[in-house]
């Protein structure tokens, strides 16, 4: 193809999930596209591909054949619960007035057409779910009363698959055109109306996908279409601008150790672009960064760290050594845990766990640390998640990785600790024996006044808990479900809740309220849409659907006011 005739309807600034959804939703209206991207092609998909590949669904077959009973109704109540919207509804420039329109929108989404959409498309989930986010103990707060996290048969490659290979097959068929290697500094603005882009083109680099990129400029270029959708991600490498939005007058002080979840590129750039291109940018200070980070032992980029996704049965202490308080559980309540941790001065805490429960309860984050369900592999599957021992992944992050210790006394394991321990803090070895020998005689009967192990009973009356996901409870210090486990967990950089405020078709609104001529946001630069659907905290399986969703709308509306 001819690329200097090439003339495109519209231009998409980022080749991410968000990009790809918005991109293949243009050229089923009958658009032309030209994707803009300072990445090469090996980071298509973006931050998507390294993912987990989690869903939020409402009420699904997967759900009723594991005896969950989910309504709309039901998980409207927990995303609003949890989101915590400011701005009333009428309010019709208040900054989280969009963001409730849009969580309506989203749970109604989850709901009804999301699960066929995907599927149409050959995406399809386990037939197990997960129970992500269980909450801060009340029915109307923070958290999913059910299990909803549905995990793609495939993780985050799979995702991103089935919508770059439709964009892919017209860019073969001259419908779309790829710009890589071509980052965006300004957004061209005439006459009131956004009409192009403008930026640096980056000298050729062909790394490896993940892997930070040069940033030596070798040209300019300007390209110019009747509307630019940002679909540009988030700011979660971008450790500066973190601190700087950093919110704390609700979670304490920015963590002075943060690793981080997701690769270099994941910059922040647009949204400083996009403003003074005359978007409006709201909940700042709105970001979801995890308790549960450890450092990769075998990274990718700058600082690359996985998070844990541990199940409810490790027992949680601070830096110093003194269990969280409830609800303050391993799953249950990612902001309120995070305040607890910041209070104590600290910026790290600790998991203490047995062999048993790091088997049965511990799962990783990323694509690349499931291989048997990214890589599709039935008996792979089996083998490593049905079999004694821990998955491979898991173990290799015990065995090398710098957060683990492992003893086989208590006494071992305190001592351990303390060598890994950060700004001064200490952790008293009879201290922390009386708070586990306490717990442990709270096993002996099949109730509890340990709330901790209330839940842990409850979660296993959920039969995906039960079977896969919750080990059998036991007392930490029994030799028989040794060696005794440690994990140290830090701050992990993830997503950004808040962005660029957008409307039902993911037209970016101006601090009026009124639409910007000729631009669109969707994905994680407009907090997921509407520049924060998730309020001030998530359920989990909403980011790769909200990319879909937001994408998915900016690519429609454009189709049809482009007719």
């Amino acid at each position: 193809m001819d690329q200097k005739s090439f003339e495109p309807d519209v231009i998409v600034v980022g080749a991410g999930l968000a990009g790809l959804v918005a991109t293949h939703e243009l050229v089923l209206a009958g658009r032309s596209v030209l994707v803009v991207e300072q990445e090469n092609r090996s980071n298509l998909g973006g931050q998507a591909f390294w993912s987990l590949g989690g869903l939020f669904l409402v009420d699904s077959p997967e759900q009723r054949r594991m005896g969950i009973k989910d309504s709309p109704e039901l998980a409207l109540q927990d995303w609003f619960g949890s989101a915590a919207f400011e701005s009333p509804a009428d309010d019709a420039t208040g900054h989280d007035a969009w963001g409730r329109r849009w969580a309506e929108a989203y749970v109604h989404f989850a709901a009804t057409e999301k699960r066929q959409y995907l599927r149409d498309l050959g995406l399809k989930v386990l037939p197990i779910v997960g129970w992500a986010e269980r909450g801060s103990g009340s029915a109307s707060g923070h958290g999913n009363s059910v299990p909803r996290f549905h995990l793609t048969w495939g993780t985050g490659p799979e995702v991103v698959r089935v919508f770059a290979e439709p964009v892919l097959a017209a860019e073969r068929a001259g419908r779309v055109r790829f710009a890589f290697r071509r980052q965006v500094d300004d957004l061209v603005v005439e006459g009131g109306s956004v009409v192009g882009v403008r930026g640096t083109e980056l000298e050729p680099d062909e790394s490896d996908r993940g892997v930070a990129s040069s940033r030596t400029p070798v040209g300019t270029f300007e390209e110019r279409a009747a509307a630019v959708v940002v679909t540009s991600g988030g700011i979660g490498h971008n450790r500066d601008l973190m601190r700087e939005s950093w919110p704390t007058h609700r979670l304490g002080p920015a963590p002075e150790h943060m690793i981080l979840g997701v690769p270099a590129h994941v910059d922040g750039r647009m949204l400083a672009i996009t403003e003074s291109a005359g978007g409006r940018v709201v909940n700042r200070d709105r970001m979801w960064a995890y308790t549960e980070g450890v450092h990769n032992w075998d990274p990718i980029w700058p600082d690359h760290a996985i998070r844990i996704i541990p199940g409810p049965s490790s027992l949680w202490f601070d830096a110093t050594g003194h269990r969280l308080p409830a609800p303050n559980f391993p799953g249950f309540d990612t902001m309120g845990t995070m305040k607890e941790i910041l209070a104590t001065g600290h910026d790290y805490s600790w998991l203490v766990l047995t062999q048993s429960i790091i088997e049965k309860e511990f799962a990783l984050s990323g694509s690349e640390q499931n291989p048997d369900i990214t890589g599709k592999d039935l008996k792979f599957l089996a083998q490593t998640r049905l079999a004694k021992g821990a998955p491979e992944p898991v173990e290799k992050f015990k065995q090398h990785g710098e957060d683990f210790v492992v003893a086989h006394t208590l006494a071992e394991l305190v001592e351990g600790m303390n060598a890994k321990s950060r700004g001064g803090a200490t952790i008293d070895l009879a201290t922390l024996e009386q708070q586990v020998v306490e717990r442990d005689r709270e096993i002996d009967n099949a109730f509890s006044k340990d709330l901790q192990l209330m839940a842990v009973h409850n979660a296993r009356r959920s039969r995906t808990d039960k079977i896969v996901r919750v080990a059998k409870p036991h007392k930490i210090l029994d030799p028989e479900h040794g060696p005794l486990i440690a994990v140290r967990l830090n701050i992990l950089s993830r997503k950004t809740l808040g962005g660029l405020q957008t409307d039902l078709e993911s037209r970016v609104l101006d601090d009026s309220g009124m639409p910007v001529p000729g631009l669109y946001a969707a994905g994680e630069v407009a907090g997921f849409g509407g520049g924060g659907v998730h309020g001030h905290n998530a359920l989990e399986g909403t980011f790769l659907g909200g990319c879909i969703f937001s994408g998915r709308a900016a690519g429609r509306s454009l189709g049809r006011r482009l007719s």
